[in-house]
């Protein structure tokens, strides 16, 4: 494998599995575990009938809980794949692997350091998640590179490109002591791509994160990026997605055209003992011939599946409800990471 050939596919390229980690007594989940557990149900019938998908489970009893709940809800359990692993939390799009790929079939498993959000969460052993997964001969024979930078999968959108979409407002907060250029040639240099293009404005209250790129805006195919708006002036959200908004706009691509953009509605805040909660649409997932989009019980649920069907053609739309997750601050895309074609 040459590295000079390294790139990050984007999320619509063809895929050998998602993988996710399930929920379970021991994480932050405890509390409403049997109303999180249907909606990752929901994401494994989704994801099964397009391609296979990799279980991480904590031990044999929570396998064999697993297999009970996807057998009775008519999941095909051959595309499934168990694998017992110990893990803090299951957020996999942050802990899991920034695969690399070249033109020789070849894969690079970009292993970055995972700090739990800037230590927000205890994450030792999601940090050595990546580790452990290609010691069990997940990823066969991909090398695994470690880097002690920190970087979650959700902070980074790739359109396969050589194009990196970020956030200013997140990796300020993990790099405090780091500029913007040291930043971007940092990414450039383990991401392998030819320019990073960075946001400055966006936020979701609910979202402790710190801004991830995913909740916010997406690459999608023939130039295009579909992106919360907010259409309801009186709420707080309002002018800051609007600048960002104004900030998409302003991006181009690397001909020197505009992208094409795709805003999607705004949910009505959802409220948790007064807590607002992080309702968004751009949190979505690609699989092979499919997109799944969350849904919220909300009336913008429906036009938002559209939308996103309208930025990639040519693909089912399945709607995944995703209530549960955003209690955990997270939602659809944050609880999965997909592997490229031919690395499992």
């Amino acid at each position: 494998m040459t590295d000079h050939a390294l790139r990050l596919p984007a999320e619509w390229e063809p895929q050998a599995a998602v993988l996710i980690a399930w929920p379970h007594a021991g994480t932050d989940w405890a509390e409403r575990l049997a109303a999180v557990e249907t909606t990752y149900v929901a994401l494994a019938a989704a994801v099964t009938r397009f391609q296979p998908l990799i279980v991480v489970v904590a031990d044999a009893a929570l396998c064999a809980h697993v297999q009970a709940q996807l057998r009775g809800a008519g999941v095909d359990l051959s595309r499934v794949r168990f694998v017992e692993l110990p893990y803090d939390d299951t957020w996999l799009r942050d802990s899991g692997p920034i695969t690399l790929v070249d033109g020789g079939g070849g894969f690079q498993l970009t292993d970055f350091r995972f700090t739990g959000w800037g230590g927000k969460f205890g994450a030792e052993q999601d940090d050595a998640l990546v580790a452990g997964l290609a010691h069990a001969g997940v990823f066969g024979q991909a090398a695994h590179k470690r880097i002690d930078w920190a970087l979650e999968g959700g902070g980074i959108e790739s359109d396969g490109d050589g194009s990196i979409l970020t956030t200013w407002r997140c990796l300020v907060q993990r790099h405090p002591e780091q500029s913007r250029e040291e930043m971007s040639a940092i990414l450039r240099g383990s991401l392998h791509a030819d320019r990073v293009l960075w946001l400055d404005h966006g936020y979701l209250e609910g979202d402790d994160t710190d801004a991830h790129i995913d909740t916010l805006a997406r690459f999608a195919p023939g130039d295009r990026i579909v992106f919360q708006a907010c259409d309801d002036t009186a709420d707080h959200h309002h002018d800051e997605l609007q600048r960002m908004g104004e900030e998409l706009a302003a991006l181009r691509t690397t001909d020197g055209r505009p992208y094409r953009l795709h805003p999607l509605p705004w949910a009505q805040p959802i409220l948790d003992e007064g807590r607002r909660l992080a309702a968004s649409y751009a949190n979505y997932l690609i699989v092979n011939g499919a997109v799944l989009v969350p849904a919220y019980g909300d009336s913008a649920d429906a036009e938002a599946a559209r939308i996103v069907g309208e930025a990639h053609p040519g693909r089912v739309v399945v709607q995944v409800p995703c209530r549960p997750l955003i209690w955990q601050n997270g939602s659809l895309h944050c609880i999965t990471m997909q592997l490229p074609a031919g690395i499992a």
